[in-house]
């Protein structure tokens, strides 16, 4: 099992509508991937820093899947329709990151 991090930068000025995000958006991601080898996913917002800063992540999803592979044929089976959805809710490119879990 891997941890997929799709990460969304925040700062003055971006948008993010976290109501598509979260009732067209992530639904889609679900009902696109599941049959790929999501287990699932959850979706948590940057409130701030330990110092009280701005987040440098507004918001990220964190997707549970089968492996990195089954990650990466995911993305190649549906990834255009899944990231060409992205201008739908914000105007920022999100980092994506494969995370191992601790052992």
């Amino acid at each position: 099992m891997v941890l997929i991090s799709v990460m969304y930068p925040g700062g003055a000025g971006t948008r993010f509508d976290m109501s598509y995000y979260l009732k067209t958006h992530m639904p889609l991601v679900s009902e696109r991937w599941s049959s790929k080898g999501l287990h699932g996913y959850e979706v948590v917002k940057g409130v701030a820093t330990p110092d009280g800063t701005p987040p440098p992540f507004q918001v990220m999803a964190l997707l549970r899947f089968e492996s990195a592979d089954a990650f990466a044929a995911a993305a190649q089976a549906h990834g255009e329709e899944i990231f060409g959805d992205i201008p739908n809710f914000t105007d920022t490119q999100p980092a994506v990151q494969i995370n191992d879990f601790a052992e």
